[in-house]
């Protein structure tokens, strides 16, 4: 029994709608010429039973945080998730919400199985909800990863103080990379993003705040390092038009999690799964495709430092 692949998500404008529909289109062209998978992408939350799905096993529901933006993801991830369908011959279900609040919400309340989220939304679901590390993954033998302070290529910006009444970019209120370590940075010269900054909006996702910088739409943005390395290297000419200008220390890198109330036997079974991929050809294809070497057990003690940080900014001046 092979496993398949659905996409959820509500769309929020009509004209994203159609944006949308152009994608999936050219999707499933593709899918029908050269894979055995069955994707079905849909859009809404609520929607009529089916008889088959009463004698169907329920999907397994995987949530993606949008550090990388709702296409991105479902480029990114398809193989992977296809791959945990086949191995768990169940079919699974992509979740996507605009927020990392949204989809830790959606851990909590148990409405999906397993998640990818960003480094600060575990330590926060961790924290508030019993939010459980699963595995981690590793990249480049290392289990971490870096906040980049990105600029245009062009710009004279050699630090964060020369940003200094400019118009910055971050990515989403509970990101560590995008939010809480340029707000250290900031902090570091006794003002806030607000007073900091002539102007502060939200990209909700790493990618389109690459973009942004590589645009002008703004002056600087800080990005995950992760993201920006998967973008550049399947973009090369994006490399190109911004420069780092700041690396973070480093940071636990973003795990794969499960809800409090994953049962044993789920968690171990999909455990297992996942440290198993870099033995199976089919699990290195996949893992490529995301420019992961392999997960690993991970540490909660890997996300002290992050910690540290969060509770940095958050102490008043």
């Amino acid at each position: 029994m092979s496993g398949g692949l659905r996409v959820q998500q509500t769309a929020r404008t009509v004209a994203c709608v159609q944006c949308w529909l152009v994608f999936f289109i050219a999707m499933l062209s593709l899918v029908a010429c050269g894979s055995q998978q069955a994707l079905d992408f849909r859009f809404s939350d609520a929607e009529p039973v089916s008889a088959s799905s009463l004698t169907e096993p329920r999907p397994v529901r995987v949530a993606v945080a949008a550090v990388i933006s709702p296409k991105g993801n479902v480029e990114s991830y398809a193989e992977l998730l296809d791959y945990l369908g086949r191995k768990l011959q169940r079919r699974i279900e992509l979740v996507q919400r605009q927020t990392y609040a949204e989809v830790n919400d959606l851990i909590r309340s148990g409405d999906v199985d397993i998640a990818f989220v960003c480094t600060s939304a575990y330590i926060s679901g961790k924290r508030e909800f019993g939010m459980q590390l699963l595995v981690a993954p590793q990249v480049r033998g290392e289990s971490v990863y870096y906040s980049l302070l990105l600029v245009p290529a062009d710009s004279p910006v050699r630090s964060m103080a020369d940003l200094r009444g400019k118009v910055f970019a971050f990515t989403d209120p509970l990101s560590l990379s995008g939010r809480l370590y340029p707000t250290s940075l900031v902090k570091a010269y006794g003002s806030t993003p607000e007073r900091f900054f002539s102007r502060v909006f939200y990209t909700y996702s790493h990618d389109n705040a690459i973009r942004a910088v590589a645009d002008k739409v703004v002056d600087g943005a800080n990005v995950d390092s992760l993201v920006y390395d998967f973008m550049t290297a399947r973009e090369s000419a994006l490399a190109a038009r911004v420069r780092i200008v700041d690396r973070s220390p480093a940071f636990g890198i973003p795990p794969v999690v499960v809800g409090p109330g994953a049962s044993p036997q789920f968690r171990e079974t999909v455990r297992e799964l996942f440290l198993q991929m870099d033995e199976d050809p089919a699990g290195q294809a996949a893992l490529r495709s995301l420019l992961i070497e392999r997960f690993i057990p991970g540490s909660d003690q890997n996300y002290d430092s992050a910690r540290a940080l969060e509770a940095q900014v958050n102490t008043t001046q």
